[in-house]
């Protein structure tokens, strides 16, 4: 069971959404407005927040930048708008899914679900992320239990998909990892589009001070995966 907020100023799809996640044991609060959301995030604990983009007062994507500014609250995008232009700035922007209208109750309980299992720090049963184990690689050092990274001694300031991400393959130095694992494993998702983790992999990258042309830690192999590994003449896992 979990918190839900659902923000929709459509009535009719509201209703039908409350309805629906209620019978699904959720507990649901639900406003119209982006400004009646930053109020409720401020005053109550949710444990997901479903955000419509055509709201009466701010855009969406506007309302999310204001969200991300007082609480990491996990967002799910309910939009109409399939415009992958649009998706990759709503995922820049901090959202941790999205879902294009009209969808299925079935495929926002499994979204809902998948975006939970990953906001507690859990990753799929096929790999070992290393435990609670702190991971270094190189200059890069990984602390799953405290949630925090650093490159050579500064703390990295990383979103939670970041964050996962980045642990996930620090886990497996030097092992190209496949994007179908990474959408499983990271992400929670049997499918799902590439462009995900290329948004991804870019705003990690200018984090870690490089870039795919230049690579200094992750390394793209073009139709097979991703792989961290330190810079040559640096060392490994410890």
């Amino acid at each position: 069971m979990a918190s839900v907020l659902v923000v929709e100023d459509d009535q009719f799809v509201r209703s039908a959404l409350i309805r629906h996640l209620t019978e699904a044991a959720h507990t649901v609060r639900s406003v119209g407005t982006a400004l009646e959301a930053l109020r409720e995030v401020a005053q109550v604990g949710f444990d997901v927040v479903i955000l419509d983009l055509g709201l009466p007062d701010l855009d969406g994507a506007e309302a999310l930048k204001m969200l991300r500014g007082v609480t990491d609250v996990p967002v799910i995008i309910a939009t109409a708008r399939d415009d992958e232009a649009e998706i990759v700035r709503l995922l820049n922007a901090g959202a941790d899914d999205y879902l294009v209208k009209p969808f299925s109750v079935a495929h926002l309980s499994a979204r809902m679900a998948a975006v939970l299992r990953r906001t507690t720090g859990e990753f799929g049963g096929s790999g070992d992320s290393g435990g609670d184990a702190v991971l270094r690689v190189g200059g890069l050092v990984v602390d799953p239990q405290r949630r925090m990274a650093q490159l050579d001694g500064v703390v990295l300031d990383l979103t939670r998909r970041e964050f996962d991400l980045l642990a996930y393959l620090a886990g497996r130095p030097g092992v190209v990892v496949p994007r179908k694992e990474l959408l499983a494993e990271v992400w929670q998702l049997s499918y799902g589009d590439d462009q995900t983790i290329d948004v991804h992999l870019s705003w990690l990258r200018r984090k870690l001070g490089e870039t795919a042309a230049r690579p200094r830690y992750l390394h793209t192999l073009r139709g097979v995966g991703v792989k961290l590994e330190p810079p040559q003449g640096e060392g490994g896992r410890i």
